[in-house]
């Protein structure tokens, strides 16, 4: 963590702003504001005791608290869903995925009315049907957010099975901004960045 943003009170309201912070101090910034969000965490501390194959929490439940937090907004103002993917090669059935959808609605029954929860490795199989358009076979679950629209949509992040204090973030947007979004870059790939912080 810099020193800048050790000292700097309150939320960091550079995060929106491409060329006002580091790539570093964004990350540490964004992981900052997570850990103090009960919601967000419970969702991530379930990602991980549930030992979900891959698993992360994306996209509107990251971007959107954070935007809460930088714009005074109740916790989960705005807020549709929170999305927990995973990705389970071995078995595609709808009936497989429904049993980790269970599992992890159980684990979060505060939280399961807004709880969508799905495996990447079989989103091919029924995404055409549903929106219209084709969708290619994925990866890993971090592949798929090359497929998002907008930059700002695709963020990621979950706590270290072998410590609960580290996160992984993948660096695929200028961290989120209310005001503005970038469209993603359709790779197939996806940088990774990862910190440890004390306590």
């Amino acid at each position: 963590m810099t020193a800048d943003a050790q000292t700097r009170p309150g939320p960091d309201t550079r995060l929106g702003e491409p060329y006002a912070a580091r790539e570093e101090e964004r990350i540490t910034r964004l992981e900052q504001i997570l850990s103090t969000l009960p919601h967000v965490m419970e969702i991530l501390i379930s990602i991980r005791d549930l030992a979900l194959p891959d698993g992360w929490l994306v996209s509107g439940g990251i971007y959107q608290s954070v935007w809460n937090v930088l714009t005074g907004r109740p916790a989960l103002h705005g807020l549709k869903d929170f999305d927990v993917i995973y990705f389970d090669g071995s078995d595609l059935s709808w009936e497989a995925e429904d049993v980790v959808i269970r599992k992890v609605n159980a684990a979060l029954p505060d939280l399961a009315p807004l709880l969508e929860v799905r495996n990447q490795a079989r989103v091919h199989l029924w995404y055409e049907q549903r929106f219209g358009r084709p969708y290619r076979p994925l990866d890993c679950s971090i592949d798929s957010l090359t497929t998002y629209a907008a930059r700002t949509h695709a963020v990621a992040a979950r706590l270290d099975r072998t410590a609960g204090s580290c996160s992984r973030l993948p660096s695929a947007l200028q961290i989120s901004s209310p005001c503005a979004s970038s469209p993603t870059t359709c790779s197939r790939t996806s940088r990774h960045m990862s910190r440890r912080r004390s306590g």
